[in-house]
């Protein structure tokens, strides 16, 4: 079956970029018609979308992160990618990535176990 595995950093420094990674195992990110997300989740809030990327390649982002988040993908090595820039102690938080059928916003139906980010000089 399809598995979600996160990968990163766990300590980054304040004004610095984050790079995350999920790899995709038993289905291809390009299969039609899936889209792939970065969720987050800080200590003590709720769920926050941030964006996703689709099965074609389309990317779409979260207003309030859109200038400091870029998800691109590597269908080589079947993985989704994120980057979020400027960082600061606010950004601690559990990472996921999940997989939704249809449309960006669709139920996540599938999710990996999570990355922990803090973000502290």
């Amino acid at each position: 079956q399809v598995q979600l595995r996160e990968s990163g950093p766990g300590l980054v420094r304040p004004s610095q970029t984050l790079s995350l990674t999920c790899t995709v195992s038993g289905g291809s990110i390009t299969t039609m018609f899936y889209y792939w997300s970065w969720i987050r989740q800080p200590p003590g809030k709720g769920l926050e979308w941030m964006g996703a990327i689709g099965y074609s390649g389309s990317t779409y982002y979260s207003p309030s992160l859109a200038s400091r988040t870029s998800i691109s993908r590597d269908t080589f090595k079947n993985q989704i990618i994120l980057q979020l820039s400027s960082l600061t102690p606010e950004d601690t938080a559990v990472y996921h990535c999940a997989r939704q059928p249809g449309s960006p916003q669709a139920p996540r139906e599938l999710w990996g176990q999570g990355a922990l980010v803090s973000v502290s000089s």
